[in-house]
């Protein structure tokens, strides 16, 4: 992290996607509105996308093409302020927070760890689910509490939320961090690792790539995610508050879930964070 190298690619949204012609608003309706001044000014929105889980974005590997909630996200909420969508991509989301460094983008979607306070202002939550552990197929392990175990290994994608979590949860099994979530899929597919740990929502999408594999019934922590700007800009992140709140009563976050048919993902409740 903190290597300008990881930052992969910077383009532009050649459009809206069909799922997010449900409009919040009009185009331009932020043109007066100063918490958003000076990206309009600039006319482009950077939105950093961390790459390899599918409740943010996925790349697919043939054509390069980039799908994901936080990209339907963007795509909406860029329209709303009038402005060109500049998608930036980093290899997973652990990564993306390093781009704060060189001032590389202006938003970013990710699961809302107090350890990132330090970097970010929080919107309101807009998605929630919880983190378990992904087992091989045979494991023994069965509950959350079977984990926490001496000579147990648990594999975490290296900087991501499972990371951080387990981190300050984990007294006793070593956490083995990886520098991308389809190596700790080959790790538990191999039978190398006793677990891999991250979101329900993410477990189940990607469980088929691990044949025989099992996700534990319980979680060890519940999780929401949440829009992200650098430390500082109080206006970027009420007005992405704002945005995010009538996302959610319009039924737009609802509909992206679904046409992304991500199981174990649910809309957050109204309301703003604390």
């Amino acid at each position: 992290m903190g290597d300008r190298g990881e930052t992969q690619t910077h383009y532009c949204c050649p459009g809206i996607c069909g799922c997010c012609r449900q409009r919040i608003g009009s185009p331009r309706t932020a043109i007066n509105d100063p918490r958003v001044a000076d990206l309009i000014q600039s006319g482009r929105l950077r939105v950093a996308l961390g790459l390899g889980s599918p409740e943010l974005a996925m790349k697919d590997a043939n054509t390069g093409e980039v799908r994901g909630p936080a990209l339907d996200l963007a795509r909406a909420l860029a329209e709303k302020i009038g402005v060109k969508l500049e998608p930036i991509e980093y290899p997973r989301p652990g990564a993306v927070l390093a781009g704060l460094k060189n001032n590389e983008w202006d938003l970013t979607f990710l699961v809302a760890d107090p350890a990132r306070l330090a970097l970010a202002e929080f919107s309101s939550p807009y998605m929630q689910s919880d983190f378990t552990y992904l087992v091989p197929a045979g494991s023994s392990k069965r509950r959350v509490a079977d984990m926490d175990q001496p000579g147990t290994r648990v594999a975490v994608p290296r900087g991501d939320a499972s990371d951080l979590r387990l981190t300050q949860i984990l007294k006793h099994a070593e956490l083995v961090r990886v520098d991308s979530i389809a190596t700790a899929i080959d790790m538990v597919h191999a039978g190398n690792i006793d677990a891999y740990a991250g979101p329900r929502v993410v477990l189940l999408a990607l469980s088929n790539k691990a044949p025989g594999s099992g996700i534990l019934a319980d979680g060890f922590a519940n999780i929401v995610w949440v829009a992200m700007v650098p430390k500082g800009e109080t206006g970027h992140i009420a007005y992405v508050s704002d945005f995010l709140e009538e996302a959610k009563a319009t039924g737009l976050v609802k509909q992206i879930i679904d046409q992304a048919n991500l199981r174990g993902l649910q809309v957050a409740p109204s309301g703003r964070a604390n």
